[in-house]
């Protein structure tokens, strides 16, 4: 995950045009190029007092066909919810949104249509300084202004795939498929408060698939489709959770979706605490928690009451909580901390499993393999790690970044070229972006790298041996122990096959679809970069990014070769 604190590093941008004469427009892989398909921005009349202040994440959220009407009401007691979590969702593309218009309302109190095929123009009200800020509640209203705060779009359907990403005080839904830059549909504007994260289920069952956290540590759920269909000016049908921060007031810094989880999620804070919620609950209830007695040691308090919500305190760390991530099928949940430490526990089990500290600094980002077997974390020592759960340790780091790592994420749609092969070996793809405003591509190939037969004696040379590393360790780590961090010389490193600068701003994240790589600066310009052929395959003036299937492609076995394209 991104991590917002990173916000207290201050950053000047007075253009929302990101492009500059010193960047290419496509980036060389042993597969071939990859090539800049188009740009989304916020609107270029936004310039808040908290621009800069916070951190842009991005979010993809594909909504699938029209349910029925009963669906945008609040949510029953019981339903099913699937996988959820951000990354889970942010891997899915969908068709494309056609040439359906919506309208919202200008600022002259009339309306605007907006066609995702025809390109149409942003509101010029859309800036954030008109946002009202009446009333008790925190949520602000959209930049626009409108007679009416009930106008429904009852022709709007809400299918396609959306980019949801936050700027300053404000929340942009944009449609992924229309190449208009500056083309945001919906703006969401808070008062006194900002958005720092968001979360998608992409199979929820009711209404609500879209968690918002703010600054204040206030969290809403909402319906994206409601939100999408609605013109008026605020959110509509929100669900308010740790209201005017009853249960903790401190910065929200990650949010996701239990994968299976029933509705569940989780919000971690700047305290280093982690609550858990069901949103099928009343919000407002009563959540009161035990005094915090040792600040050092992790600890879970359950709520007092079976009405209440939150329903559990997880107290991980000292400090902030700067990302969260559960595995694919939601067994494991990895977070890391102001303090460098990765944390890595059994969800259900309510365990701290294990986890090690970062070589320098704190860690700020972490990200799964599709398969569970591997954890990437990134942060302020200015490198990539790849912990193994089998081993419970470090088992490869990578060096190219020149400055904190922000965002990590494997890439589980990327085949080797020429994989037709049978063989043993499994080629992991993962990328990494930093404050260097750098993108990183990775190969993880686990019997290719060499592996450390034991530790450095002093003053002699490690042992080395390439094979399966889990037999080379000295002994079995005890569950819950965190570790130091290890010495370089008995870990393999790891050289990065792109390096390629794509922004002129430091980097917050980065997300793989399956035709593309999407990238986000930390003032809010997001690029999508089409992958090799599909580009090609796509017409010239295409507003489409399609997904001929929603599921991912297996891991596949091939050698590539190990040289760095430099761009």
């Amino acid at each position: 995950m991104i991590n917002p604190s990173n916000g207290m590093i201050s950053t000047s941008s007075t253009s929302a045009n990101t492009q500059s004469p010193g960047l290419k427009t496509y980036f060389k892989t042993p597969e071939g190029r990859y090539k800049l398909h188009y740009e989304k921005t916020h609107p270029s009349g936004l310039l808040h007092y908290a621009h800069g202040k916070t951190v842009t994440q991005v979010t993809l959220a594909n909504i699938k066909d029209k349910p029925a009407p009963s669906t945008l009401t609040a949510p029953p007691s019981g339903f099913s919810a699937g996988s959820g979590v951000r990354s889970a969702a942010a891997r899915l593309l969908g068709t494309s949104n056609g040439s359906r218009g919506l309208s919202f309302a200008g600022g002259n109190g009339g309306s605007k249509s907006i066609s995702s095929s025809s390109g149409g123009s942003s509101g010029n009200g859309s800036s954030s300084s008109s946002s009202s800020s009446s009333g008790s509640s925190r949520i602000g209203s959209l930049g626009t202004s409108s007679s009416s705060n009930s106008m429904i779009n009852s022709n709007f359907d809400g299918k396609g795939t959306y980019l949801i990403f936050n700027v300053g005080d404000a929340i942009f839904i944009s449609d992924l498929n229309s190449q208009d830059k500056e083309d945001p549909i919906k703006s969401i504007h808070f008062s006194n408060t900002s958005p720092v994260c968001h979360a998608f289920d992409q199979d929820a069952k009711d209404g609500h698939d879209l968690l918002i956290g703010l600054s204040s540590g206030d969290v809403y759920s909402v319906s994206l489709r409601q939100q999408l269909q609605d013109v008026g000016k605020k959110l509509v049908g929100a669900h308010h959770y740790n209201k005017d921060g009853s249960v903790n007031s401190s910065r929200c810094m990650s949010i996701a979706w239990v994968p299976g989880g029933d509705g569940a999620f989780v919000v971690a804070h700047a305290d280093g605490n982690l609550y858990v919620y069901e949103k099928s609950k009343d919000g407002a209830g009563d959540s009161s928690f035990p005094v915090i007695k040792d600040h050092t040691h992790f600890s879970v308090s359950h709520a007092r009451h079976s009405k209440s919500n939150p329903i559990a305190r997880w107290h991980i760390c000292q400090g902030s909580i700067n990302g969260i991530a559960f595995s694919n099928e939601g067994a494991y949940l990895a977070t890391v901390g102001r303090d460098g430490y990765l944390r890595v526990f059994d969800y259900s089990k309510e365990q701290l499993l294990c986890g090690g500290k970062s070589y320098y600094g704190a860690l700020l980002c972490c990200a799964w393999s599709k398969d569970a077997k591997y954890i990437l974390t990134g942060g302020e020592d200015d490198l990539v790690q790849v912990w193994s759960m089998e081993d419970r340790k470090v088992v490869a780091w990578g060096e190219g970044h020149n400055s904190w790592v922000s965002g990590v994420a494997f890439d589980s749609y990327w085949s080797p070229p020429n994989s037709e092969g049978t063989g043993e070996n499994v080629v992991y793809r993962f990328g990494s972006v930093g404050q260097d405003t750098q993108l990183l591509l990775w190969d993880l190939e686990m019997d290719e790298i060499v592996v450390p037969l034991r530790r450095c004696p002093p003053g002699g040379s490690p042992t080395f041996s390439t094979g399966s590393q889990s037999s080379h360790w000295d002994s079995v780590i005890p569950v819950g122990t965190l570790q130091p961090a290890p010495s370089m010389c008995d870990v393999p490193k790891l050289s990065p096959v792109v390096a390629h600068r794509v922004h002129m701003e430091p980097l917050s994240g980065l997300v793989f679809t399956q035709e593309s790589v999407i990238t986000v600066c930390r003032e809010g310009h997001v690029k999508i970069w089409m992958r090799p052929g599909a580009s090609e395959s796509q017409p010239s003036n295409s507003e489409t990014i399609s997904s001929t299937s929603l599921k991912e492609k297996p891991l596949l076995s091939s050698k590539i070769g190990s040289s760095t394209y430099k761009q």
